[in-house]
C-alpha cells in the first residue's frame, strides 16, 4: 500500500534549494495567501467582529510561510510585510483620519515590519528537525506529537512577536493582538487564567492545526485522484480538526471571578440614561457594588476641530452631570472621560466653581479628564478626583503618552516626512504613580478604582499593577472625538472587555464621544452608547478583591513566551549550522 505526500513540503523533506513542490509554495501563491490572511484578519477585530476569521487568518499566514531553502527568510519576510500591510492600513485606519496620510502609513509599516521578522525567524526555527511535520506514514503517535509541536512552536513564535512589538519602539504598541478578537468566543475566557498572552497562544494553536488538517486533507484528495491510500492522510486531517475545535472551546468552560445578572436595562422618559445592573450576583455571593453614572458630552464637529470651541465640551458634561443630578440616583462617583473638561479647574476659577457646584448638585465626587501644565514645561493628561467643597482630593497622570500623538519623539528628524509633529506643541510627559484613584465614601470603604486613560486599557501591565493595588473596578476614561466615525473607539472597547475578563473586574469605558460602555466582570458587554451623541449610564458595579491567575501570574507568561522564542530560534540556527558543516565536511 503505498503512502500519501504532504502538498507542500515539510522542513524536513523541501529541496536544498527551497524550491516549491507544489503551487502552494510559490511565490505568488504565498504573497496572495499573504494578502488575503491580512484582510481575514482584519475582519476578526471590531466594527466587523467576526472573530472565527482570526483563526483563518493565522492558518493562511502559516501556510504562506512554507516555504524553505536558503533564500526562504528573505522571502517569509516579505510576504510577512505584505500580510502586515493588508492587515495594519485598514486596522488603523483611524489613524489616517486624525493625523495625516504620512503618520498613517508609517505606523502601519512599522507594525507590519514585525510580521516581517516573524516570517524570517520562522524560517530559522523550523530548521530544528525538531520541528518538522511527520511524515504520512508515521505512526498517530508520532504524527499528534509532531503535528503539536509544530503547531506550538509557530505560535510560540507569533505570540513573543506580538509580545515584543507591544514593548518596543517608544513602549510599544499593543494594538492589533489576536487576544482582542476573542472578547465574545469561547477562547477569550483563558484571558482569566493567563491573561492576553494565553489567548493570543491558542488562537494561533488552533489556527495551524486547521491548516495542517487542510494540507492534510488537500493531501488525501490528491492521493485519492491518484489511486493511492488516503487514510494516513485523513488520519491526520481528523486529529488536527479535533485539536483545534478543544482548544477553541475548552475555555468556556473555566471559571471566571464573577458574571452579570442578566441586565434589563430602561430607558428612563426625560433622559438618555441606561440603568443597568452589571452584576452582583456570582458564585462569590452577592456584594458591594459602587453605583457610578458616567457622563458623554459630545462634541459639535468630530475630527480635528474637535476641541476648537473652549470650554464647548465642559458645558456639555457639566450638563449631562445636571441630568443625572435631576433625578434621586444616590450616586457614589460621575465619571467623565479623558478631556471630560478642556480647562484646567486648577488653575481656572470659574472653572472650578463650575465644576463644584456641579458635583454639589449631583451629591458625588466627579472623576473629571483634564490637562495640567507644569511650570517646568509640558504637560499631564490627569484624571482629577473632585470633591464638593474640597477640589482635588486624588489624582492620577497617564504613564504612557502616546509617541507621535501626544508626544513627538525625534521631532527634528520626523518634520522632514510630516509636518503634522507641529501640531502637537506641547510634549506631554509621563506620570509615575499607578493608575489607581482612591474613591472616599462616607457610608463605607474607601473604594480604589484602576483609572486606565484611553490607550492605556491596551497596556497589560498598566491594568494589571492597579488591580495588583487593590483596585476593585476598572474606569477607562478616553477621548475618541479626533478618530471620527472609525472603528477605534469600538477596537478600545473592546480591549476593556478583554481586561475586565483578566482581572475579574467591572468596567466603564466613557468617551468624549463615544463608544462608552459598562462591562460585567465576565467581559460581557451590559450597556453601550452610540458615537456623536451626548448620554449619560448609570451602573451598579460589583466590586471585587479576589486576584485571577492571570493578575498573579502578573509578567510570568509573557516572560516565558518570548523566552521560548528566542530558545527556538537559536536551535533552528544551530541545526542549520551543523547541517552546513556536515555538508561541508561531506563535500
Amino acid at each position: 500500500m503505498s503512502t500519501v505526500t504532504d502538498p507542500a513540503p515539510s522542513p524536513a523533506s523541501a529541496s536544498a534549494s527551497g524550491a516549491p513542490a507544489s503551487w502552494m509554495t510559490s511565490r505568488s501563491a504565498t504573497l496572495l495567501l499573504g494578502v488575503a490572511a491580512g484582510v481575514v484578519l482584519w475582519t476578526a477585530f471590531p466594527d466587523v467582529g467576526a472573530w472565527p476569521a482570526a483563526f483563518v487568518a493565522v492558518g493562511l499566514l502559516f501556510a504562506a510561510w512554507r516555504r524553505t531553502g536558503r533564500r526562504a527568510a528573505a522571502w517569509n519576510a516579505l510576504v510577512g510585510l505584505v500580510a502586515g500591510w493588508s492587515f495594519w492600513l485598514p486596522h488603523i485606519w483611524w489613524a489616517n483620519f486624525a493625523t495625516d496620510t504620512v503618520p498613517w502609513l508609517a505606523l502601519a509599516t512599522l507594525q507590519a515590519a514585525f510580521w516581517a521578522l516573524l516570517g524570517a525567524v520562522w524560517t530559522w526555527a523550523r530548521r530544528w528537525p525538531a520541528l518538522a511535520l511527520p511524515d504520512p506514514g508515521a505512526s498517530a503517535a508520532t504524527a499528534v506529537l509532531r503535528t503539536l509541536g509544530h503547531a506550538a512552536a509557530f505560535a510560540v513564535l507569533f505570540v513573543g512577536v506580538e509580545q515584543a512589538r507591544s514593548q518596543v519602539p517608544f513602549g510599544g504598541f499593543p494594538w492589533g493582538r489576536l487576544a482582542w478578537t476573542m472578547v465574545d468566543a469561547p477562547t477569550g475566557r483563558a484571558a482569566w487564567l493567563g491573561g492576553t498572552v494565553a489567548v493570543s497562544l491558542l488562537v494561533a494553536l488552533v489556527g495551524v492545526l486547521g491548516a495542517v488538517a487542510a494540507g492534510r486533507v488537500l493531501a488525501a484528495v490528491r492521493a485519492r485522484r491518484a489511486g493511492r491510500a488516503v487514510r494516513p492522510a485523513l488520519l491526520g486531517a481528523e486529529a488536527g480538526v479535533l485539536g483545534a475545535v478543544v482548544l477553541a472551546v475548552a475555555p468556556a468552560a473555566l471559571p471566571l471571578p464573577a458574571g452579570p445578572v442578566p441586565p434589563e436595562p430602561v430607558a428612563t422618559a426625560d433622559l438618555d440614561t441606561v440603568v443597568v445592573d452589571a452584576g452582583t450576583a456570582t458564585h462569590e455571593g452577592p456584594g458591594p457594588v459602587l453605583r457610578a453614572g458616567a457622563v458623554q458630552g459630545d462634541v459639535a464637529e468630530p475630527g480635528l476641530g474637535s476641541f476648537a470651541n473652549r470650554a464647548e465640551v465642559l458645558t456639555n458634561h457639566l450638563d449631562g452631570t445636571d441630568a443625572l443630578a435631576g433625578r434621586d440616583l444616590d450616586l457614589d462617583v460621575v465619571l467623565w472621560p479623558e478631556n471630560g473638561s478642556d480647562l484646567d479647574p486648577q488653575e481656572a476659577d470659574d472653572v472650578a466653581a463650575a465644576l463644584d457646584a456641579a458635583a454639589a448638585r449631583v451629591g458625588a465626587p466627579i472623576l473629571v479628564g483634564a490637562q495640567e501644565y507644569p511650570e517646568t514645561g509640558g504637560r499631564y493628561n490627569v484624571s482629577l478626583l473632585w470633591q464638593p467643597g474640597a477640589g482635588v482630593i486624588d489624582r492620577y497622570a497617564k504613564q504612557h503618552p502616546a509617541p507621535f500623538g501626544e508626544y513627538i519623539p525625534l521631532r527634528g528628524f520626523v518634520r522632514l516626512f510630516s509636518a503634522q509633529v507641529d501640531r502637537v506643541t506641547n510634549d506631554m510627559l509621563a506620570g509615575t504613580e499607578p493608575a489607581v484613584v482612591d474613591l472616599p465614601r462616607p457610608d463605607g470603604p474607601t473604594v480604589p478604582m484602576a483609572t486606565a486613560i484611553c490607550f492605556e486599557v491596551a497596556y497589560d501591565e498598566i491594568v494589571r499593577d492597579a488591580v495588583r493595588r487593590g483596585a476593585q473596578v476598572l474606569v477607562v476614561p478616553t477621548n475618541n472625538a479626533s478618530f471620527g466615525y472609525t472603528a477605534e473607539s469600538t477596537q478600545q472597547l473592546a480591549m476593556t472587555r478583554m481586561q475586565a475578563m483578566t482581572t475579574g473586574r467591572a468596567a466603564v469605558q466613557i468617551s468624549t464621544v463615544g463608544v462608552s460602555g459598562v462591562v460585567a466582570p465576565d467581559g460581557t458587554l451590559v450597556a453601550a452608547t452610540d458615537l456623536f451623541t451626548a448620554d449619560q449610564l448609570v451602573a451598579e458595579l460589583p466590586l471585587r478583591t479576589t486576584m485571577t491567575p492571570a493578575v498573579r501570574a502578573g509578567e510570568g507568561p509573557g516572560i516565558v513566551v518570548e523566552a521560548a522564542a528566542v530558545l527556538l530560534v537559536a536551535a533552528g540556527a544551530v541545526s542549520a549550522l551543523v547541517s552546513r558543516r556536515r555538508a561541508g565536511g561531506e563535500s
